[in-house]
């Protein structure tokens, strides 16, 4: 009997992975498989390496144990958005004989067919995430260009501007300024740079 685990993730803490599971454990116990391990990771983006995704990680050194034989997920998405990461992990799992099966895309990575389309899903999930980039880019901009400020708040005033000028001109060095000033070495140079 084929051992398999699953890899289940979600974005934000408002969502659940409990509908991936439910779906993933049917597709192991209709494949005649037995499920050894679960692993997810909830409020992480698929965007994150590994060393931010506990879950991802795991499943990749459970696959390298051969603590199981195939991976279940439910979409390509879940695993990441980078075409090089996805193709980094999947010849990692593979390399050590563990395959993959993806619910949604009905990818299953024991065939040619289906590693051939695996790596076609992860250049549009690549595809997608760039959209996805130059739509928040095109939305700050127009924010920009109506007066809008992006970004933290500053926390810069005049007192502030005065003190880090007056101590350069005394020859305090950039870090010393801003760690004197609990500001950044960054505002430093912004304030005098446009001194």
């Amino acid at each position: 009997m084929t051992r398999c685990a699953i890899y289940s993730r979600v974005s934000t803490d408002e969502q659940t992975t409990e509908n991936q599971l439910m779906v993933l454990r049917e597709i192991a116990e209709r494949k005649g498989m037995t499920v050894v391990a679960e692993f997810n990771d909830e409020g992480i983006s698929g965007a994150k390496g590994r060393d931010k995704r506990t879950g991802f990680d795991n499943i990749i050194k459970g696959a390298v144990k051969k603590d199981f034989d195939t991976i279940l997920v439910w979409s390509v998405d879940r695993l990441g958005r980078s075409l090089q990461h996805l193709v980094s992990f999947l010849d990692e799992i593979h390399s050590v004989g563990c395959d993959l099966y993806i619910h949604q895309s009905g990818i299953d990575t024991s065939s040619i067919s289906g590693k051939m389309m695996f790596q076609m899903c992860g250049v549009f999930a690549e595809f997608e995430r760039g959209i996805i980039r130059e739509r928040v880019l095109a939305g700050q901009k127009r924010a920009k260009s109506q007066g809008k400020h992006i970004g933290r708040p500053s926390n810069l005033n005049e007192g502030l501007i005065h003190s880090i000028k007056y101590m350069k001109e005394q020859g305090v060095g950039i870090r010393k300024i801003a760690k004197d000033l609990s500001v950044g070495v960054g505002t430093v140079y912004k304030v005098l740079e446009a001194a």
